[in-house]
């Protein structure tokens, strides 16, 4: 008999693109349907059990389903196949280390934006006296300043300071809620989020990469004899 199993999903385990591409949808609603489908599957025939934090993260997929004009079934599906459940946040307990590695890894962050806002600050001013050169008065320069160089820097400062603060980072209660309902239940963490399979291997918790799930769980039917299968269909049309 398999061993039953339980695992925490992301609103990323529904939405990452290449986990319902894996399932040949070609739209994310198609693709929700399909890796909700796999859940079921896995439900009926191996007793897995897919969590989601309630209400932080199933508000997240119902705001993706929503936004993306899905079927109202890909919500009735949700309701059906995965458990919500919010995290019990007074008594799920975490290592104090945990906090002083995260206070420790914010502060390398915030110091690595703070380095990306300086260069930005000190190329504007390099360009904006290159350009002054010309002789040309700042009135006359405004517009291409504001064009040219201040627009392009914004963007570029944009990128940079996105990746140096968000990467690896929890930046989010849903992110967090995943965690400690992993941590309560001794789940498994289905995201795709790099901040939280940062903080999944400091807790000590079992991950898999949302694009990897559905894989997984076509894997285990496949390996299931054929008896199996139909004596688990004879018992749900019994």
């Amino acid at each position: 008999m398999m061993l039953r199993q339980r695992f925490v999903l992301d609103t990323t385990a529904l939405t990452d693109s290449l986990a319902w591409e894996s399932e040949g949808a070609t739209n994310i609603c198609e693709g929700m349907n399909a890796i909700l489908d796999r859940v079921a599957q896995g439900r009926l025939h191996l007793g897995i059990s897919c969590y989601i934090p309630y209400p932080s993260v199933y508000n997240e997929i119902k705001d993706f389903s929503r936004h993306n004009n899905c079927e109202t079934r890909v919500m009735g599906k949700v309701d059906t196949w995965l458990v919500k459940k919010s995290p019990d946040r007074y008594k799920v307990k975490v290592p104090s280390k945990i906090f002083y590695e995260y206070v420790d890894y914010m502060r390398s962050r915030i110091n690595k934006g703070m380095n990306i806002s300086e260069e930005a600050i000190w190329e504007s001013v390099s360009r904006c006296i290159s350009l002054s050169e010309n002789g040309t008065g700042l009135k006359d320069m405004k517009d291409e300043i504001e064009r040219d160089i201040v627009g392009s820097i914004i963007r570029k400062f944009r990128e940079k300071y996105r990746a140096a603060l968000r990467y690896g980072i929890l930046d989010s209660g849903p992110d967090i809620d995943v965690l400690l309902l992993a941590k309560e239940l001794d789940a498994a963490v289905i995201s795709q989020d790099l901040g939280i399979q940062r903080w999944a291997e400091q807790l000590g918790l079992r991950f898999m990469e949302s694009r990897s799930f559905p894989v997984m769980i076509k894997e285990y039917m496949n390996a299931l004899p054929e008896n199996y299968k139909e004596e688990k269909e004879a018992d749900r049309m019994i």
